[in-house]
């Protein structure tokens, strides 16, 4: 098993258990050790570090080989004799601290691509990085530190803020972007939204005025679209996360920390209220509001409210208990035959 191709990631290291350990958030032993990477449970060496977050691999913990590992202190007594532990109450984000500490992200080089090409009455931060044949268009800014990716097209007047990353064949529109955004690459921002007037001689398309707003720490997934706003704005909140394939339509709102899984679709006008966790394929119906913390199946069909906190599957979306009490009377039904 190769663990980050140099080919593909940078790698730095070598670490004492210590620096790891403090990277991780967690507390070690003392050991005379240095660790050269990470590696999954099953695969890691001596001088790697790996994790257990889930108890269902307890016994790949039992039997690794690696030099020290990063676990829960419930999991403690489980660690091999020759395996140093880390111990910290959230494993999950150690390991992703640690992860980064021995691969991280490949260093920007400031400045604009002689084959890129930024429009008169743009501003690009002189930290920033533009790629080959990429588009920075009149009246755009594009913040420090940011790295624009080949073929990504900024549009007018889009303001896009530190730290930004915006990957190949994206393009952005009508957009304002927050801090530390990351757009993956061949996604679309700020087109317009599917908005159209049915008349006696066919459609009559309805101008979308409003804008996507994208709070700190978004990430918009590869070849996902989030539509602009028809009269207000299309809103992502700081710290969600949508996943490869989403769809977000004009005038949605969604919440703080928010999960959207890959191939969701979120109909104009609906709200997404905060910290919630909709599964691949679910459909939300327009105009309704999903209440904070609720969670909806993988392809649930919602058409109605939901109430902050509900747990949904099916379509139509119900609660998750009353789904699975109707699935089993049908499977004794069947049965019973």
């Amino acid at each position: 098993m190769t663990i980050g191709d140099a080919r593909f990631f940078a790698h730095s290291g070598p670490y004492t258990v210590a620096t790891v350990a403090d990277v991780a958030g967690g507390t070690a032993p003392e050991a005379d050790l240095l660790l050269t990477g990470v590696a999954p449970l099953h695969a890691a060496g001596p001088k790697e570090v790996s994790f257990l977050d889930n108890r269902r691999y307890a016994a790949a913990l039992e039997g690794t080989s690696a030099g020290a590992v990063i676990v829960h202190p419930e999991m403690l007594a489980r660690v091999p004799a020759g395996t140093v532990p880390i111990v910290t109450t959230e494993p999950y984000a150690g390991w992703a601290r640690v992860a980064a500490l021995f691969y991280p992200a490949p260093p920007l080089r400031p400045g604009v691509h002689p084959t890129a090409f930024v429009a008169e009455g743009a501003q690009v931060d002189p930290s920033s990085e533009v790629g080959p044949f990429a588009l920075v268009e009149a009246g755009a800014e594009v913040g420090p530190r940011c790295r624009i990716g080949p073929y990504a097209a900024i549009g007018e007047g889009v303001v896009v803020g530190p730290d930004c990353r915006v990957g190949a064949h994206a393009s952005l529109s009508h957009a304002l972007l927050g801090a530390r955004v990351y757009v993956y690459p061949g996604a679309r921002i700020g087109q317009e939204g599917f908005g159209f007037a049915t008349t006696a001689s066919g459609f009559l398309s309805v101008p979308q005025l409003g804008r996507v707003l994208l709070g700190d720490d978004v990430e918009v997934g590869a070849n996902s679209t989030i539509d602009r706003g028809s009269t207000g704005d299309t809103v992502i909140g700081a710290g969600s996360r949508l996943d490869n394939l989403v769809q977000i339509g004009h005038n949605v709102r969604l919440g703080r920390c928010c999960v959207v899984v890959a191939q969701v679709g979120i109909a104009g006008s609906a709200i997404v209220e905060d910290f919630v966790q909709i599964g691949g394929q679910a459909a939300i119906a327009g105009h309704i509001c999903i209440g904070k913390g609720a969670r909806i199946g993988a392809q649930a069909g919602v058409m109605s409210d939901v109430v902050p906190g509900a747990a949904l599957v099916g379509s139509p979306a119900q609660p998750r208990q009353e789904f699975f009490r109707q699935v089993a009377a049908v499977k004794r039904m069947a049965r019973d035959r």
